[in-house]
């Protein structure tokens, strides 16, 4: 891939999750640029499933040509509901990220991992909504970020990431998810062996369901951080391969 060929190829979006952003994807969206790919890494609200979907498949809307749709995490969710509706989106690739069926709910799902280590290090807070009321919204606890998040970032990383986290709203884990994409979308995953955040084995359970490719990576849940060239492959082999695929198809 060069610069020159780049407009050949489908535009990558890149949805960070929860407790981050954009700058999550830095090391993958140096890569992706080196390969002369088009790139953007817009801001996930993480205000619930249904208003991250809808801004998402507005961001998505807007985009000229095809796009592979990228989701770490929560923004796993975010692209399988935004996707659905998308006539552009035309491959979706899953990093350490949830997959969703119609109908269910994400706390639900999380609930059954075995792996999973992060409802216990979350810390509950109050913000005030539009209306003048009050909803909850979650961020990780500090002292908790490295071992439920980022546990293959040395301690400067992870101290680095729980000092600029972002909180996630309740209605993230608690809202409905709709249609997914990922019936009618090519779909990759990248799973992390190491995840204790969405889980190693609720992130495998949902790509084998949704027909995905499957690369396995050692790693924590940040693995888009602590593995950028692990993950541009895979996001590279998506391009590359539904690049001859037309939008709407």
């Amino acid at each position: 891939m060069s610069e020159k060929s780049s407009a050949i190829y489908p535009t990558v979006v890149l949805v960070h999750g929860a407790f981050a952003d954009a700058s999550s994807w830095n090391g993958v969206i140096e890569r992706l640029q080196a390969k002369g790919v088009s790139v953007t890494a817009p801001a996930n609200p993480l205000r619930g499933i249904a208003a991250d979907s809808a801004y998402t498949a507005a961001v998505l809307a807007q985009i000229e040509g095809p796009v592979v749709a990228v989701g770490h995490s929560y923004g796993g969710a975010v692209i399988t509901n935004a996707a659905t509706g998308a006539k552009n989106v035309v491959g979706l690739v899953y990093v350490a990220a949830f997959a969703p069926d119609e109908g269910e709910t994400l706390g639900a799902v999380e609930a059954g991992s075995k792996d999973s280590v992060l409802n216990s290090a979350l810390v509950p807070r109050q913000y005030p909504t539009a209306d003048g009321g009050a909803a909850t919204e979650f961020s990780i606890d500090p002292a908790k970020a490295r071992d439920a998040f980022a546990g293959d970032l040395s301690e400067q990383q992870a101290a680095l990431i729980a000092a600029t986290q972002r909180p996630v709203a309740e209605a993230a884990f608690g809202e409905p998810n709709g249609p997914p994409a990922w019936r009618h979308l090519p779909s990759w995953a990248v799973v992390a062996t190491g995840d204790k955040a969405a889980g190693t084995d609720v992130v495998r359970s949902m790509a084998e369901r949704a027909g995905a490719k499957i690369t396995e990576v050692d790693g924590s849940h940040v693995i888009m951080v602590s593995q950028p060239e692990a993950v541009t492959n895979v996001i590279l082999e998506a391009v590359v391969t539904v690049m001859a695929v037309p939008a709407g198809v």
